[in-house]
């Protein structure tokens, strides 16, 4: 099945409720709101930053080669179908990650 998470969407969830897809995705949604080496003890946990600070197209095609590469190697069973971004209006500048991926039938 497929579902789609963001990374703003950590706040809707609650840590040890639900099973299954639930907790997969709020694992991806972790995931997409984690820059690496922000976790101590974890720092290979997240997603690489580098391409902050280049231009909107150019961070956009490296973001999702770090989205995707993130999600697929931290959270088991999923496979990402598509990658989109949208402005935070809260934090002008900021790019909101929306993933779509599919959940193997082993984790729902």
């Amino acid at each position: 099945m497929v579902y789609t998470v963001s990374s703003t969407e950590t706040a809707a969830f609650t840590l040890g409720q639900g099973g299954g897809v639930e907790n997969t995705l709020q694992d991806i949604a972790t995931v997409l709101a984690t820059p690496k080496g922000s976790v101590p003890f974890y720092r290979d946990f997240g997603i690489e930053m580098d391409f902050l600070d280049l231009p909107t197209p150019a961070a956009n095609q490296m973001m999702r080669a770090r989205v995707r590469e993130a999600v697929e190697r931290w959270v088991p069973n999923t496979v990402v179908r598509s990658i989109d971004f949208k402005a935070d209006p809260s934090n002008p500048g900021k790019q909101i990650s929306i993933v779509e991926v599919e959940i193997s039938a082993e984790e729902s």
